[in-house]
Protein backbone atom coordinates (compact mmCIF):
# COMPACT_ATOMS: atom_id res chain seq x y z
CA UNK A 1 0.00 0.00 0.00
CA UNK A 2 1.22 3.29 -1.10
CA UNK A 3 2.25 6.18 1.33
CA UNK A 4 -0.02 8.45 1.81
CA UNK A 5 2.42 10.94 3.74
CA UNK A 6 2.38 14.28 2.46
CA UNK A 7 6.15 16.39 1.97
CA UNK A 8 5.93 19.29 3.95
CA UNK A 9 4.46 22.36 2.92
CA UNK A 10 5.80 25.55 1.65
CA UNK A 11 4.33 26.89 4.86
CA UNK A 12 5.87 24.78 7.20
CA UNK A 13 9.50 25.54 5.26
CA UNK A 14 8.22 29.38 6.05
CA UNK A 15 7.91 29.13 9.99
CA UNK A 16 11.27 26.85 10.69
CA UNK A 17 12.97 29.34 8.80
CA UNK A 18 11.29 32.48 10.72
CA UNK A 19 12.05 30.54 14.31
CA UNK A 20 15.57 30.02 12.89
CA UNK A 21 16.07 33.66 12.49
CA UNK A 22 14.76 34.38 15.90
CA UNK A 23 17.33 32.23 17.50
CA UNK A 24 20.32 33.77 15.69
CA UNK A 25 20.15 37.57 17.86
CA UNK A 26 19.35 35.60 20.58
CA UNK A 27 22.10 32.88 20.54
CA UNK A 28 24.41 36.14 19.54
CA UNK A 29 23.43 38.19 22.56
CA UNK A 30 24.37 35.36 24.76
CA UNK A 31 28.25 36.35 23.82
CA UNK A 32 29.39 39.96 24.87
CA UNK A 33 32.65 39.62 26.24
CA UNK A 34 34.94 42.13 25.10
CA UNK A 35 38.71 41.24 23.25
CA UNK A 36 41.31 43.48 25.08
CA UNK A 37 45.24 43.70 24.47
CA UNK A 38 47.65 43.47 26.84
CA UNK A 39 49.64 46.37 25.52
CA UNK A 40 45.99 48.32 26.36
CA UNK A 41 45.35 46.52 29.80
CA UNK A 42 48.95 46.82 31.95
CA UNK A 43 47.14 44.27 34.99
CA UNK A 44 45.93 41.71 32.22
CA UNK A 45 48.54 38.95 33.09
CA UNK A 46 47.49 39.74 37.11
CA UNK A 47 44.14 37.88 37.40
CA UNK A 48 44.59 34.42 37.70
CA UNK A 49 42.31 32.10 35.56
CA UNK A 50 42.75 29.04 36.75
CA UNK A 51 44.85 26.05 38.84
CA UNK A 52 47.36 25.79 36.19
CA UNK A 53 50.35 27.92 35.75
CA UNK A 54 50.32 30.76 33.59
CA UNK A 55 52.58 33.69 32.22
CA UNK A 56 52.83 35.41 35.93
CA UNK A 57 54.21 32.29 37.42
CA UNK A 58 56.63 31.32 35.03
CA UNK A 59 58.03 34.53 34.90
CA UNK A 60 58.16 34.35 39.07
CA UNK A 61 59.14 31.22 39.34
CA UNK A 62 62.04 31.38 36.77
CA UNK A 63 63.01 34.78 38.53
CA UNK A 64 64.24 31.94 41.59
CA UNK A 65 65.29 29.19 39.81
CA UNK A 66 67.91 31.27 37.52
CA UNK A 67 68.36 33.83 39.74
CA UNK A 68 70.17 31.18 41.65
CA UNK A 69 71.71 29.34 39.01
CA UNK A 70 73.01 33.01 38.05
CA UNK A 71 75.32 32.93 41.07
CA UNK A 72 75.67 28.91 41.73
CA UNK A 73 79.63 27.35 41.62
CA UNK A 74 78.66 25.79 38.51
CA UNK A 75 78.29 28.65 36.69
CA UNK A 76 81.67 29.95 37.22
CA UNK A 77 82.98 26.88 36.72
CA UNK A 78 81.50 27.48 33.13
CA UNK A 79 82.55 30.99 33.18
CA UNK A 80 85.86 30.13 33.30
CA UNK A 81 86.00 27.13 30.74
CA UNK A 82 84.65 30.19 28.53
CA UNK A 83 87.23 32.71 29.39
CA UNK A 84 89.94 29.78 28.54
CA UNK A 85 87.71 29.54 24.69
CA UNK A 86 86.71 25.98 26.27
CA UNK A 87 82.81 26.25 26.80
CA UNK A 88 81.04 23.48 28.01
CA UNK A 89 77.99 21.98 25.83
CA UNK A 90 74.75 22.06 27.65
CA UNK A 91 71.26 20.81 26.64
CA UNK A 92 67.94 21.61 28.00
CA UNK A 93 66.02 18.79 28.89
CA UNK A 94 62.20 18.50 29.76
CA UNK A 95 60.86 18.68 32.69
CA UNK A 96 59.04 15.89 34.41
CA UNK A 97 55.00 16.59 35.23
CA UNK A 98 54.65 14.70 38.44
CA UNK A 99 51.19 16.71 39.01
CA UNK A 100 47.62 16.32 37.59
CA UNK A 101 47.12 19.44 35.99
CA UNK A 102 47.61 19.26 32.13
CA UNK A 103 50.50 21.99 32.45
CA UNK A 104 53.01 20.69 29.62
CA UNK A 105 52.95 23.62 27.49
CA UNK A 106 53.40 25.88 30.34
CA UNK A 107 56.67 23.91 31.38
CA UNK A 108 57.78 23.97 27.57
CA UNK A 109 57.80 27.65 27.98
CA UNK A 110 59.32 27.78 31.22
CA UNK A 111 62.56 25.63 28.82
CA UNK A 112 62.33 27.47 26.35
CA UNK A 113 62.73 30.59 28.31
CA UNK A 114 65.78 28.80 30.00
CA UNK A 115 67.23 28.05 26.59
CA UNK A 116 67.01 31.55 26.16
CA UNK A 117 68.82 32.80 28.80
CA UNK A 118 71.28 30.46 28.82
CA UNK A 119 72.38 31.44 24.94
CA UNK A 120 72.35 34.85 25.67
CA UNK A 121 74.91 34.18 28.66
CA UNK A 122 77.30 32.87 26.22
CA UNK A 123 79.17 31.27 28.35
CA UNK A 124 78.76 27.86 26.75
CA UNK A 125 77.03 26.31 23.89
CA UNK A 126 73.17 25.06 24.00
CA UNK A 127 71.73 21.78 21.93
CA UNK A 128 68.95 23.15 19.73
CA UNK A 129 65.97 20.99 21.11
CA UNK A 130 64.89 19.69 17.76
CA UNK A 131 68.27 17.73 17.72
CA UNK A 132 67.29 16.57 21.15
CA UNK A 133 64.17 15.34 20.12
CA UNK A 134 65.61 13.50 17.12
CA UNK A 135 67.86 11.74 19.63
CA UNK A 136 65.55 10.74 21.72
CA UNK A 137 64.15 9.03 19.30
CA UNK A 138 66.95 6.76 18.55
CA UNK A 139 67.55 6.40 22.15
CA UNK A 140 63.76 5.33 23.17
CA UNK A 141 62.55 4.14 20.10
CA UNK A 142 59.99 5.42 17.96
CA UNK A 143 56.91 3.47 19.74
CA UNK A 144 58.14 5.92 22.77
CA UNK A 145 60.00 8.45 21.98
CA UNK A 146 60.14 10.30 25.68
CA UNK A 147 62.46 11.89 27.85
CA UNK A 148 63.43 9.47 30.40
CA UNK A 149 66.26 10.79 33.06
CA UNK A 150 67.80 7.52 33.83
CA UNK A 151 68.95 7.42 29.89
CA UNK A 152 70.86 10.61 30.77
CA UNK A 153 74.18 9.45 29.87
CA UNK A 154 73.29 8.13 26.53
CA UNK A 155 71.45 11.00 25.39
CA UNK A 156 74.89 12.55 26.46
CA UNK A 157 76.82 10.14 24.14
CA UNK A 158 74.49 10.42 21.24
CA UNK A 159 74.82 14.20 21.68
CA UNK A 160 78.51 15.04 22.52
CA UNK A 161 76.65 16.85 25.52
CA UNK A 162 78.48 17.25 28.83
CA UNK A 163 75.73 18.92 31.24
CA UNK A 164 72.04 18.93 30.77
CA UNK A 165 69.81 21.54 32.67
CA UNK A 166 66.18 19.95 33.60
CA UNK A 167 64.00 19.62 36.33
CA UNK A 168 60.29 18.24 37.53
CA UNK A 169 57.11 19.84 38.77
CA UNK A 170 55.32 18.28 42.25
CA UNK A 171 52.33 19.31 43.98
CA UNK A 172 49.72 18.91 46.68
CA UNK A 173 46.21 19.57 45.60
CA UNK A 174 44.11 20.37 48.64
CA UNK A 175 39.72 20.78 48.61
CA UNK A 176 36.74 21.63 50.72
CA UNK A 177 33.08 22.35 49.97
CA UNK A 178 34.27 25.69 49.02
CA UNK A 179 37.49 26.03 47.73
CA UNK A 180 40.47 24.11 46.20
CA UNK A 181 44.32 25.22 46.49
CA UNK A 182 47.03 23.60 44.60
CA UNK A 183 50.78 23.89 45.78
CA UNK A 184 53.38 23.55 43.62
CA UNK A 185 56.70 22.42 43.63
CA UNK A 186 59.26 23.25 40.89
CA UNK A 187 62.15 21.61 41.12
CA UNK A 188 65.60 22.62 38.45
CA UNK A 189 68.45 21.08 38.32
CA UNK A 190 72.08 20.80 36.17
CA UNK A 191 72.95 17.62 35.69
CA UNK A 192 76.93 15.97 34.68
CA UNK A 193 76.20 13.70 31.68
CA UNK A 194 79.66 11.90 32.62
CA UNK A 195 78.49 10.73 36.03
CA UNK A 196 74.77 11.59 36.43
CA UNK A 197 75.68 13.36 39.46
CA UNK A 198 73.51 16.29 40.31
CA UNK A 199 75.55 19.70 40.26
CA UNK A 200 73.38 22.28 41.07
CA UNK A 201 69.20 22.03 42.03
CA UNK A 202 66.69 24.87 43.51
CA UNK A 203 63.01 25.17 44.23
CA UNK A 204 60.36 27.32 43.66
CA UNK A 205 57.04 27.40 44.79
CA UNK A 206 53.64 28.86 43.56
CA UNK A 207 50.22 28.35 44.46
CA UNK A 208 46.57 28.67 42.75
CA UNK A 209 43.16 28.55 44.68
CA UNK A 210 39.52 28.69 43.32
CA UNK A 211 37.63 29.95 46.28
Amino acid sequence: MASTARPPSFRSHAVLGALAALALPLTAGCSNHEVVRGSDEPGIDRAAMSTALDKDDIERALQTLLGQLRVAPIMDEWRARAGQNDRQTVAIAPFTNETSEHIEPQLDSMLGETETWLVNSNICRVIDRSRQDQMIREVEGEQHPVFDPRHIPQYGKQLGVKFYITGKVGSSDERTDEARRVQYFIFMQVIAVETSEIRWQQKAYVTKAVR
